[in-house]
């Protein structure tokens, strides 16, 4: 389960996308996963797969912060205990539960483990955690492995060229210029700094393991910070989550004029990396690479070492597992 991805965090949305009385579905490293409120009001989730024929418990309801298998009407809590087998009042239920998979609200994020049996909780951007930030979020599918669209989003050297409309334009055109970057370890994955012609940029960017990007654009005296979580659906499909952070305009009226450019930034770079070829990052030798492609090289690194080839097998089913507890 959850192959090349297994036993991390990731953001996957909002923590308001998770509404209750209603199933949210979503496919996270090839598994089917369902969102929904708990009798508590927590956001839980569920291995989207009834243990019984193995329907999608999404298309089901949720009731009393139970969700009802939309086939037979066997009902699971938040974390996976058979409340009910209709037809059947001397049913054994303690071997009859689904998967319940970890999950956090956190930062106004809901986020998922990937795996059974967290020793750590989600690291939180500080950007989240302010106060007085406003944040707006939403999804769009690219047809590229995670991987692919994950590098682009670390990658400095392609903005004069594919965003030179946009965000392109604080850097300039590339000419015979010099563009440095450093990438500095961080507890939480690393940030990103660069210089033209010795000149520090005044944006930078952090890497979140294992799949997010922060750009810090901030003008002056304000707070203006871009996120693109790279979520894997599939081999051939990613889900970008594309948040939005800020201090100004803090009017929810104004929520669709920073979506608009989140998103016409990531339209700018979607045809490209959907042309790539392989489709996956390949091994190292198998591309040609230069020193400003220091940040895409080290994250190829973290993902070769610590998440391909990682699995997870589900635990059996002789008693409840997972938590929506914070």
């Amino acid at each position: 389960m959850f192959e090349n991805f297994a036993n991390v965090w990731t953001i996957v949305g909002l923590a308001s996308d998770v509404i209750a009385g209603k199933p949210l579905a979503m496919r996270v490293a090839g598994e089917r996963v369902v969102f929904f409120r708990d009798g508590a009001g927590k956001a839980v989730a569920l291995m989207d797969q009834c243990p019984h024929r193995g329907v999608a418990l999404s298309l089901g309801r949720v009731s009393h912060g139970e969700i009802e298998c939309p086939f037979h009407g066997w009902r699971f809590d938040g974390a996976g205990r058979n409340c009910h087998v209709p037809w059947n009042p001397d049913a054994k239920t303690d071997h009859l539960g689904a998967h319940a998979l970890p999950v956090r609200e956190a930062g106004g994020l809901l986020w998922l483990f990937t795996g059974f049996e967290p020793t750590l909780e989600p690291s939180v951007s500080d950007t989240f955690l302010l106060r007085n930030a406003v944040v707006c979020g939403q999804c769009v599918t690219w047809r590229a492995h995670w991987t692919r669209v994950m590098e682009n989003m670390l990658d400095m050297p392609h903005l004069p060229f594919v965003h030179r409309k946009t965000i392109g334009k604080q850097v300039g055109p590339a000419g015979g210029r010099r563009m440095d970057l450093a990438w500095e370890e961080q507890p939480f994955g690393a940030r990103v700094w660069g210089k033209v012609d010795g000149a520090p940029r005044p944006s930078h960017l952090e890497y979140r393991y294992p799949n997010a990007m922060e750009l810090f654009i901030d003008p002056p005296g304000k707070l203006l910070r871009l996120s693109a979580i790279c979520i894997p659906e599939d081999e051939a499909t990613t889900r970008l989550v594309l948040l939005t952070a800020r201090n100004f305009a803090r009017s929810s009226l104004l929520d669709p004029v920073f979506r608009w450019m989140n998103r016409r930034i990531a339209r700018e770079d979607q045809q490209i990396v959907e042309s790539s070829l392989p489709a996956v990052i390949p091994l190292g030798g198998q591309e040609a690479s230069v020193r400003t492609d220091a940040p895409t090289l080290a994250f190829r690194r973290i993902y070769r070492q610590k998440l391909l080839g990682g699995t997870v097998v589900a635990p059996a089913r002789s008693e409840p597992t997972g938590s929506g507890d914070v």
